[in-house]
C-alpha cells in the first residue's frame, strides 16, 4: 500500500538549516509532491517544526535521511496516511 502522507515532528538548530533549505531537501526525495514546514516552538538553540509531506508513494526512510542530511532530526512520526487515496482524519467523539 503506498504511503501518501507523513506528518513528522522535526527539530533543528536555530542556525542551520533554514526552513527553505529543509523544505527543498525533502522536496528532492523521489515521490514527494508537496511539503509544508510549520514552526511550533522556538528555543534558544532549537526550532521545533511539524513537517507534512504528501506524494503518491513516499519512502519514509529516504525522507528521514534527507532531513538528517540537513542537520535536522526527526523527533517522531505523528501521522501516516496510506492507501489508494488520502483519508482525512476524523476526530473521535468521546
Amino acid at each position: 500500500m503506498p504511503i501518501r502522507r507523513l506528518v513528522l515532528d522535526v527539530d533543528m538548530a536555530v542556525s542551520e538549516p533554514s526552513l527553505p533549505q529543509l523544505a527543498r531537501a525533502i522536496e528532492d526525495v523521489p515521490g514527494v509532491q508537496a511539503v509544508n514546514v510549520t514552526v511550533t516552538e522556538i528555543d534558544v538553540e532549537t526550532i521545533g517544526t511539524d513537517v507534512t509531506i504528501e506524494g503518491d508513494d513516499l519512502d519514509p526512510r529516504a525522507v528521514q535521511r534527507a532531513i538528517e542530511h540537513t542537520g535536522a532530526v526527526v523527533h517522531s512520526t505523528d501521522e501516516v496516511v496510506a492507501g489508494t487515496y488520502t483519508l482525512e482524519r476524523t476526530p473521535r467523539k468521546r
